[in-house]
């Protein structure tokens, strides 16, 4: 018998250097975020899902890799990650890891073994090496472009200082990618998967789930001139090259995004899985387009969960809002597999800030002092609190990143000296990256750092008004956006939202959603007038209600 948790589950991401301190370091910690857990059971998530804290030289926020079966010193040790492991099940929540299975580090002992190796050895056989094209070989494998700019190859120096091999990355040259033909590196990777499912994690939220294998031969190919137009994943970028291709789809085409082998890989993954008891589950991070690729990767006998990027992508509009949800559905539910929503996460603009942009800021570029259409925060914070309504009200599983549940904004304002995202140092400051969302988040209002940790360090700066909305400000009062996040949840599973099914309801004016889940009406107004409400007692609201109207970017639940 399955409990089938991951269909209905809120999950709770945990960005782990920003989250909570507990050695007053100004570096977030798993002994800091075993302490907090019990004021996520309190707001009433399932699961956690926590970002990379593996062993790495952190070039590019921990998705570099060396050390996959250990902590980062920076972050504890593995006695810290079974005692946050511990507690966390105490208090009924499960556990998901981040897993970058398409690359390490270059510190990696494997890649050090391999840049040892002979051409053709055993060790060079784990990752993607090449001899260069040109008579001396001094021209790369193929024309492929790196995702953070430049060539997708670099090429290695000999022993005895000559030119050698190529070797190739989707990403940095820090992140050398695996060859997933190689069946020791597949081994490898059910090794990893068996090492923290012993250590009794739930589940595995899989990093470029879609890149691993790459067409055979290594093809040359160019990417058309409007491919990814949706914009990439934020993991950074070199100057002068757009983001938008990133790490999603450039079509069928592209021989590294995509391939039919990924699924082989995660077919083998999940009976490794089946093995422990309880459900541990996969969630694909695969950024491909349309969503009925994406359904490719939660068939039956793959994945559990993929992340509805297109989702959070879509602007604060009724028609195109209600296009997403219904598509969303359908097309998981076509693969026996539950959609899932997200608005905000590490790589992009908080949604209280996003939501109210009035120019366009692609995906990682982010937004500082100088951006122009720079949002309203009111306007920015009502908006948000309407869309977390919305979204907590529909059927599937919800993602929630850490600090929305308080309304925080993205920090705009960090001094230049401040910031660490590599796009901003690679870019020569043209965008300031994602570091405005990864600010440590307020816990106390009047300790140091806001209770991030027991000091006033924070490895980024907290802004003066965190102290405004700080969790200790909102908890138990009414109106605040902490309790709405509670009410909402606790509705949510109350009420069986997550396994309803929607009906929508029709005339209910330029700009606004209505939609019935089991017994519960949601009315949303995405427009900027108010409209009459329907009949019937309400169960939660974004914001204040004008009587019998629901005012401009607000959502009503009420009693269907």
């Amino acid at each position: 018998m399955t409990s089938d948790w991951w269909r209905t589950a809120a999950i709770y991401q945990i960005y782990p250097r920003s989250f909570a301190d507990a050695n007053g370091d100004g570096m977030g910690d798993l002994a800091g975020i075993r302490t907090r857990l019990p004021a996520l059971a309190e707001l009433g998530v399932d699961a956690i899902w926590l970002s990379p804290f593996y062993t790495s030289p952190q070039k590019d926020a921990g998705y570099d890799v060396a050390d996959y079966c250990d902590v980062d010193p920076r972050f504890g040790t593995l006695a810290d990650f079974d005692d946050m492991l511990a507690e966390a099940h105490r208090l009924g929540l499960k556990v998901i890891v981040d897993l970058v299975p398409n690359h390490s580090s270059d510190q990696h002992p494997w890649f050090q073994e391999a840049l040892a190796a002979e051409p053709g050895s055993r060790e060079r056989a784990r990752y993607i090496f090449r001899d260069g094209n040109g008579a001396e070989g001094e021209l790369p494998p193929n024309n492929w472009e790196s995702v953070f700019g430049g060539s997708m190859w670099t090429r290695t120096t000999d022993p005895d200082g000559t030119p050698g091999q190529w070797y190739l990355h989707i990403f940095d040259s820090s992140q050398p990618d695996f060859d997933w033909n190689d069946e020791e590196v597949r081994e490898e990777f059910r090794r990893i998967l068996r090492f923290w499912l012993d250590r009794g994690v739930d589940g595995f939220r899989v990093d470029v789930a879609h890149g691993l294998i790459k067409a055979d031969g290594l093809p040359d190919y160019t990417p058309p001139a409007d491919a990814g137009s949706m914009g990439g994943n934020a993991h950074g970028l070199e100057a002068g090259v757009p983001l938008e291709p990133e790490i999603h789809d450039e079509g069928d085409g592209a021989p590294y995004w995509g391939q039919d082998g990924v699924h082989d890989v995660y077919r083998d993954w999940r009976k490794v899985l089946e093995e422990y008891d309880g459900e541990r589950i996969l969630a694909a991070e695969a950024w491909v387009d349309p969503l009925s690729r994406v359904a490719k990767w939660v068939r039956p006998d793959e994945m559990h969960q993929a992340f509805n990027f297109a989702y959070l992508e879509t602007p604060w509009k009724a028609d195109a809002l209600r296009a997403v949800i219904d598509h969303s559905i359908d097309t998981f539910a076509a693969v026996g597999a539950p959609s899932t929503w997200v608005l905000s996460n590490h790589d992009v603009i908080r949604h209280a800030s996003r939501l109210a942009l009035t120019s366009d800021s692609l995906q990682g570029h982010g937004i500082g002092p100088k951006s122009p259409g720079l949002p309203d925060p009111v306007v920015g914070l009502r908006r948000a609190r309407a869309a977390s309504a919305l979204m907590l009200a529909l059927p599937g599983s919800a993602y929630l990143y850490q600090g929305e549940e308080l309304g925080l904004p993205e920090v705009v304002d960090l001094p230049d000296e401040a910031r660490q995202d590599p796009t901003w140092f690679r870019t020569n400051g043209e965008r300031y990256g994602r570091d405005g969302c990864r600010v440590p988040i307020p816990w106390e209002a009047d300790a140091p750092s806001y209770g991030f940790g027991p000091t006033d360090a924070s490895w980024l700066p907290q802004p003066a008004e965190w102290a405004r909305v700080a969790r200790d400000r909102q908890r138990g009062v009414p109106g605040s956006t902490l309790e709405l996040y509670r009410t909402a949840l606790a509705e949510r599973r109350a009420r069986g939202l997550a396994t309803g099914e929607l009906a929508w309801q029709e005339g209910a004016g330029d700009g606004v959603l209505a939609v019935r889940n089991r017994d519960v009406l949601v009315v949303a107004n995405t427009g900027s007038e108010p409209v009459d409400l329907p009949a019937g007692d309400v169960i939660l609201a974004s914001g204040d209600l004008d009587g019998g109207r629901l005012p401009g970017d607000t959502t009503v639940w009420l009693q269907a």
